[in-house]
């Protein structure tokens, strides 16, 4: 903790040079007992020893100890969620540069204590405005193979992160928006030891890392070997930028001389180039969306919509279960995962078959939560077979105008999540991602670019129907994020959760819903428990979980095992404390006072 405040002031010095007054913050507290996580290394499983920590007045869990750290450094002076969440963002770009950063986008649920409003903020990247549907189609008329679309700048949307980030602040900040910004300037050039983590996925990439020069001489400094555990990583470019983006704000990045850097690297790509301009950066803006809520037992459920498909999806199949006895069941009965599994398959092939950018293309929205419809869809389920054929329903009031088929591309996972909870009873639920890890695999000031363009459907028609997650410009590619915060029946929020793991985090959500409020397991627990999710193909779960699985294949349900490596953090706000956890699969940790 010294040290790290150390860096704090350090930070400060280097922000606002030698001429500049530090800037002012609330006085920290003293803790009377402070609670954290530690790193651990990873096993050969990927499951490191963790513990609920609690707090009585703040809390926050990321996927990396430094982020947490800087969000809880935040927090104690005085801090919103709003706050902490800039300051995480902005360290994890640094020390989890493989699944997020201001290369990317994100969701955020922001729940305001003071009014009791919920609010939800897009910040998911764009199309450049000249892509057009056929983008991911090969000169064969085929569509191209998932990474010969992703690494490199074909798939490199607008970044969403600074624009989401400043907004964030301009509506709930409290702290002055530089501040929030001297932890990660401070990690970036004072150097950071790179995680097992970040050592193994760098090493399993090496060969797309050589894409672009600049990523190269980063992520393997010999120029041959990824960088190995413990390395002692500096990154004085992502200082620079992000000292740049503190003082004059994201003028910069979408309007000077980083968006013509982004645009010129983009379209230079000599092996996959992309199609971003300076326009398409200036043109960039956050959307303030409604959230998506429903119901589940005695609770309300709130997430994101459109464009991402990971709130009406998740909503859908706890609409479906909520006409199930899963309570009653419990975690060990193949009855509660037959029906789990037969209610994300209907959820999903809604989803495949409806979701997008509803701003680009007519769909359903909320009409596919409607609780009578849901009803219906449930009575579809049968406890003694699996249904032979799922396909998506009709929605009250739908009429289709055009003919749609469904998006069947399923892509690799990435994506971090963050759960805040400030000292004054606000939420922040935000998942980002720049999509595959590594993104694009191009490098520009110190961050890496997004290939998040690889979630729109590669094929724009299937059997001579319209997909409704194809390609246009200006579009936003559909997603998987499902930033969550569940509410009781007095309406006072209980539960804050969300998941890295691209379209495998509905899943992994909505088992760890189950678990906390119908199978009572305490929030550790819950986030520890085997991966068993459906995403409408068949059951796909770590083999840690085969009795079930024998059990599942036996009903009919094909099952496949395999490593199911989410990224969960969630904060329970029962009882009177703040219960904070991490997914033991991953480096995070949780921190409160």
């Amino acid at each position: 903790m010294i040290f790290y405040r150390l860096f704090i002031i350090l930070g400060v010095f280097c922000l606002f040079g030698t001429g500049a007054s530090a800037p002012s913050y609330s006085r920290e507290p003293t803790p009377a007992r402070e609670s954290s996580d530690q790193i651990a290394p990873e096993s050969a499983t990927g499951i490191q020893e963790t513990k609920a920590v609690q707090g009585k007045q703040f809390m926050v869990a990321t996927a990396h100890p430094l982020a947490t750290q800087a969000g809880f450094d935040i927090l104690s002076r005085g801090g919103t969620a709003a706050d902490a969440a800039i300051a995480v963002q902005l360290v994890l770009g640094l020390v989890e540069p493989q699944s997020s950063g201001i290369g990317g986008g994100g969701f955020v649920l922001y729940y305001d204590a003071k009014t009791g409003k919920l609010t939800s903020f897009d910040g998911r990247e764009t199309a450049p405005r000249l892509a057009g549907r056929h983008m991911f189609i090969g000169e064969d008329g085929k569509p191209l193979p998932f990474y010969k679309a992703a690494v490199g700048a074909r798939a490199v949307g607008v970044p969403g992160i600074p624009a989401l980030m400043e907004t964030l602040h301009k509506s709930h900040g409290r702290l002055p928006w530089r501040d929030l910004f001297s932890p990660a300037i401070t990690l970036a050039e004072t150097g950071f030891a790179v995680s097992p983590r970040l050592s193994a996925l760098a090493q399993a990439d090496r060969q797309r890392l050589k894409h672009h020069v600049d990523t190269q001489l980063y992520f393997m400094p010999d120029s041959s070997t990824p960088l190995p555990e413990g390395h002692w990583l500096q990154n004085g470019l992502y200082a620079q930028t992000l000292r740049d983006m503190a003082l004059n704000g994201t003028q910069s990045f979408y309007k000077g001389e980083i968006a013509q850097k982004i645009s010129r690297i983009v379209q230079d790509d000599t092996r996959n180039p992309g199609l971003i301009t300076p326009e398409d950066m200036a043109a960039y803006r956050v959307k303030e969306r409604a959230p998506v809520c429903g119901a589940y037992r005695a609770y309300k459920i709130c997430s994101m919509g459109e464009p991402s498909s990971g709130g009406l999806t998740l909503l859908s199949a706890l609409g479906i279960l909520n006409h199930f006895d899963l309570p009653s069941w419990g975690p060990d009965n193949v009855m509660s995962w037959h029906v789990i599994g037969e209610a994300s398959r209907l959820a999903f092939a809604d989803r495949n078959y409806y979701m997008a950018d509803s701003d680009f293309v007519k769909t359903p929205g909320i009409n596919l939560i409607d609780p009578a419809y849901l009803a219906a869809r449930a009575k579809l389920i049968s406890g003694d077979k699996v249904i032979s054929d799922v396909l998506p329903g009709t929605p009250p009031g739908w009429v289709e105008e055009t003919p749609t088929s469904a998006d069947r591309s399923v892509t690799p996972p990435g994506t971090t999540h963050i759960s805040i909870v400030d000292g004054y009873g606000n939420i922040v639920s935000m998942t980002s991602s720049i999509e595959n890890a590594f993104g694009s695999r191009l490098m520009v000031d110190g961050f890496l670019l997004n290939n998040q363009l690889t979630d729109f459907s590669f094929e724009p028609d299937h059997q001579g129907k319209r997909v409704a997650n194809h390609v246009q410009g200006g579009k936003r590619p559909r997603s998987s994020m499902t930033p969550v915060i569940v509410f009781d029946s007095a309406n006072k929020p209980i539960l804050v959760i969300g998941s890295a793991g691209g379209s495998a985090i509905i899943g992994y959500v909505l088992s760890r819903i189950i678990s906390i409020l119908d199978w009572h397991m305490d929030v550790n627990t819950a986030l520890r428990v085997s991966n068993v999710i459906h995403r409408g193909t068949g059951f796909e779960m770590e083999d840690t979980a085969s009795a079930m699985g024998d059990q599942l294949n036996a009903k009919g349900h094909p099952v496949e095992y395999k490593d199911l490596n989410s990224g969960l953090t969630a904060i329970d706000l029962r009882s009177g404390l703040y219960t904070g956890a991490v997914d033991p699969r991953r480096e995070g940790t949780a921190k409160g006072y």
